[in-house]
C-alpha cells in the first residue's frame, strides 16, 4: 500500500487538465493532507476538449486552466506549471523530453507520477495518444535526462542542476502493482472533478463511472467491501 511515507516532494506530469483528477485526485488529497508538497505540470491547456464549437480554442484553454487550477486547490495542491504543448497533438520528442526534465530539475521531487507509455485495451480511455506520449517522455526524463548532466545542456545554462527522482508512479498502466486507499477522500476527488465542468456534460454518470473504477481496484488488491483505491505501476529504486 502507498503512503506518504518518506515523500517530500511529489511532482505529477499529465498531458491534460483533469487527467490527474480521473486517475489520481484521491491519492493527491492523501498525499497533501499528510505534509508532503505537490507540484502540478501539465503538458498542454486542454484547447482540444469539450464539444462545444461556439467556444473558441483559446477561449477553451484559458478556461481548463482555470478548472485545473481550482481542482487542484480543491486536493491542496497551489503550485502548477502548464508547458502549452497542443492538445492532441503530443509527441514524445526532445523538446518534450527536455520542458519535463526542466520542471523535474526546478521541484526536485523525490517521487514523479505519470502517465502510461503503454497503451490499456481494457481501459482506453486512459490510452488517448497524448497520455502515451506524455507518458513516455516523462519516463524519458525521469530515466535518464533529468539526472544526466550531458543531456540538454542549456538546462545547465540555466543554472539547474541534474535530478535524480527516487520512484515513478505510473497511473493508468495496464499492470497495478501498488494502491492508494482514497475513501477517505472520495468527497475531495470529487469536488477536483467537477471542478471541470466544461468537460462534464453528464456529471451524474461520471460519478457512477468513476466509484466503480476505484471500487474494482479496491476490491481486486484485496481492499474491504466499500473502499476505494487508485492504482499504479511503481518503478522504484530508480
Amino acid at each position: 500500500m502507498l503512503g506518504a511515507t518518506e515523500i517530500d516532494r511529489l511532482l505529477v506530469v499529465m498531458a491534460h487538465p483533469d487527467d490527474v483528477d480521473f486517475g489520481s485526485a484521491g491519492t493527491i488529497a492523501t498525499l497533501a493532507a499528510a505534509g508532503v508538497h505537490v507540484t502540478y505540470c501539465l503538458v498542454t491547456d486542454g484547447d482540444a476538449g469539450g464539444s462545444d464549437r461556439t467556444i473558441s480554442r483559446t477561449e477553451m484553454a484559458s478556461m481548463r486552466r482555470k478548472e485545473q487550477t481550482a481542482a487542484a486547490a480543491a486536493v491542496g495542491v497551489h503550485d502548477l506549471i502548464f508547458l502549452g504543448h497542443p492538445d492532441g497533438r503530443v509527441v514524445a520528442d526532445l523538446a518534450l523530453r527536455r520542458d519535463v526534465s526542466r520542471v523535474i530539475r526546478q521541484v526536485r521531487p523525490t517521487v514523479v507520477l505519470g502517465q502510461s507509455p503503454e497503451r490499456n485495451l481494457d481501459r482506453i480511455f486512459a490510452s488517448h495518444p497524448d497520455h502515451l506520449a506524455a507518458g513516455e517522455a516523462t519516463v524519458c526524463a525521469v530515466y535518464p535526462d533529468a539526472r544526466n548532466p550531458f543531456a540538454f545542456p542549456e538546462l545547465l545554462e540555466e543554472g539547474l542542476e541534474p535530478w535524480s527522482v527516487r520512484e515513478l508512479w505510473i497511473s493508468g498502466h495496464p499492470t497495478i502493482t501498488d494502491v492508494v486507499d482514497v475513501t477517505e477522500q472520495i468527497d475531495r476527488k470529487f469536488e477536483a472533478l467537477l471542478c471541470h465542468a466544461s468537460q462534464h456534460p453528464d456529471p451524474d454518470t461520471m460519478q457512477v463511472r468513476v466509484r466503480a473504477w476505484m471500487a474494482a481496484t479496491a476490491h481486486a488488491h484485496g481492499l474491504a467491501e466499500g473502499r476505494y483505491a487508485e492504482g499504479y505501476r511503481v518503478v522504484a529504486n530508480l
